[in-house]
This record gives structure tokens, sequence and C-alpha cells, in this order.
């Protein structure tokens, strides 16, 4: 009856350490928000006068300004803006604060952050006369004075037709982390589209993918680890709940019945020597899916279109859904298989009822 009351107890701290445990660390993995409309944020950001230093990766630490946006500070560029975060891609969308980013552009060094460009291209940049607006080219116009224009441009034509002119001065050439891959030269561009970064560790993009939470496997250390995996059956916070309050009790339960199986075996061995054997089988219970749960919605890639409205499908530009063409600023979400775009709102919803595309059919990953 002792080791009965021995492990009986073991349980009962190892119940309570793993409950206290699990209740710190999920204090890291809130969700938090600098306002209603901007990007979700978790690990491994983190917003600094919100969370513990504990619960974000160094290097991706954000604050909220005045005005309640997401900043970003880079050790040699200063503050950016994030528009949007896609973790399972693990990729981020930046503006500048102050809505000219050509100008950020020219000093935009990411040296000492985990951040890199998804697609780099580089743009030559001019300073013209007036007169070259009549050569349809796209002008930087928070860069441009009352008597210049300044040019952006990718095609060898126009920069070696801009570089003989008199009339034009060539400022440089710079590497832009553009938004949307560029498959062809570009005459001349404003600019004005939100830059793409992403990141290489922490690897947390498959732990998100798959709808788990991605942080610190204690406060004190720097071990990333995947928790919260959707299970099929019953909801982790469902078997907390059993566990804590059924689980005592029946192990109680089963104490008991345990002593009273041994006392009966005891006196049956007495009379015989052998024990029939007992086999008990549990059969499966089938499990039906109807459609995609929220974890596995939020992991798709996110899309914030800029004002070119560029997609990687050049025939992408009416969500197939409700029929409405897209707007710049509107946020997209593609299905990662077969890469087709939709309103974010509208293939959420389609997706929560219906576990394929739309417009394939295919069934999501």
């Amino acid at each position: 009856m002792n080791i009965f009351i021995a492990i009986f107890s073991s349980f009962l701290f190892f119940l309570s350490f793993s409950y206290l445990a699990s209740s710190s660390s999920e204090n890291c993995l809130q969700e938090d928000v600098c306002f209603k409309g901007e990007p979700n944020i978790k690990f491994p950001f983190g917003i600094t006068k919100s969370q513990p230093q504990s619960c974000t990766y160094p290097g991706f630490e954000l604050s909220c300004d005045i005005t309640n946006q997401t900043i970003l500070n880079f050790p040699y560029s200063g503050d950016f803006t994030i528009q949007g975060i896609d973790y399972a891609e693990q990729q981020i969308w930046i503006n500048d604060p102050n809505n000219c980013l050509p100008q950020r552009i020219l000093t935009l060094n990411l040296t000492g952050s985990p951040f890199h460009g998804v697609t780099n291209e580089s743009f030559t940049f001019f300073n013209c006369s007036l007169d070259y607006l009549k050569y349809k080219l796209n002008p930087i116009a928070c860069l441009s004075g009352s008597t210049y224009t300044v040019f952006a441009t990718t095609s060898t034509k126009v920069i070696d037709y801009l570089s003989s002119s008199s009339t034009c001065n060539r400022t440089g050439t710079f590497v832009v982390p553009v938004d949307v891959p560029l498959y062809d030269e570009v005459m001349s561009s404003d600019l004005t589209d939100h830059l793409r970064l992403t990141w290489d560790m922490p690897g947390c993009g498959r732990c998100a993918a798959r709808g788990g939470q991605c942080g610190f496997k204690t406060n004190s250390s720097h071990q990333v680890v995947c928790s919260n995996l959707p299970q099929r059956g019953i909801p982790r916070s469902a078997r907390y709940a059993i566990t804590v309050g059924v689980g005592v009790p029946a192990i109680s339960c089963i104490l008991g019945l345990l002593c009273c199986v041994c006392s009966k075996v005891k006196s049956f061995t007495r009379g015989r020597r052998t024990l029939p054997e007992f086999n008990t089988i549990v059969a499966p219970q089938p499990t039906i899916v109807m459609g995609l749960d929220r974890p596995r919605l939020e992991a798709y890639p996110k899309i914030i279109l800029g004002e070119s409205r560029r997609l990687p499908k050049p025939d992408d530009n009416t969500c197939p859904i409700c029929l409405s063409e897209y707007r710049p600023k509107e946020t997209l979400k593609t299905i990662p298989k077969c890469q087709h775009c939709f309103h974010a709102d509208c293939i959420d919803e389609w997706l929560q009822m219906n576990a394929t595309c739309p417009i394939c059919r295919n069934s999501p990953p």
C-alpha cells in the first residue's frame, strides 16, 4: 500500500509542476497588437512595452508610435512601419512612417538586423529637368521639386539614354527588396509599394503553417520549440480540464481498485494456480473533417496590394469568390498548394465550410 501512496504523491507533484510550467510559458504565447487593423504580433516578434524581453527573439523587438502604427527599428536605417507579417513564410512588409519610401531606400542598410530581402532589384536613380515629364516616365513625387524631377529605373535603355543627357544627373544605383519580382525591365517606378523582407532564424515557419505556436522552451533559454499543435479529438484546453478535474479522482479510484484486485488475486490464487487473461480492444473513432480551423487559416500567406496591384499571376485582378476587383491596400491570401489568390475574408469564410480551393478544388495543405 505504501508504494501506491508514493506513486500517487509523485503524480500529483508532476501534474502541478507541468501545469505551472505550461502557464508560465503560455504567457509568452499571447498575441498582441498596436491597434485594430494593425498586424497581429506573436513570437518571434514582441511589443517592447507589452511583453517581457524574455518573450521576444533578439532583433524582433517592436514598438507602437503615437499614431498606433507598428514600428520596427533597424540599427543603421531607423524606424519603419510593419504593414503585414506572414509567419508561415517568415516574411514582413515594411514602409516609411513619413510616406516617402524612396528616400529611405537611398540609405537602406539591413546590417545588424536578422532581415534581408526576398527579391532584390537594382534601381538607378536620376535627377532630371522637368522637360523629361513628356517622355511619360513615372516621377518620384516626394523626391522631386519645382525645377527638377527624380526617376528610378531598371531599364538598361532608359539608363543609357538618361546618362547621355546633359540635363540629367545620375544619383546612383540602389538595391531594393521589392514586394513582387520584376519579370521585365521597368521603364520607371515611383517605388511606393511596400518592401518585402524575410528572416532565417528562428525557423518558426513550419510550426506556424501547421497551426502551432513557436516560442522559447523556457523563459531563461533561447532554445525555440513548437507547441500547441492542433490535434484531432479532444481540444488541448479540454484535455487540461479533464486531466485536472477527472485525472486526480480517477487515479484515486484506480489505486483503490488495484488494492482491491490485489487482495482478491491473493485469495483466488490460494485455490487455483492460473488466472484468466483479459483483452480489451477499443475501436478507433472516425474523424469527419468539414473545413479548416482558424490556426491553419491564419498561417496562409497574406499579400497587401500596393498601388500597382501587381500579383504573381498577371490575370489575378478579381476575387473569384465575391467577383470584386482588387484595390490597393486590400489584404489577399494565397493557397500555398495552387497559388490562387482571394480576398482574405472571402477565402477564410469559404475554407471554414469547404476544405477545397474554390477554383481548382484541390485540398489545401
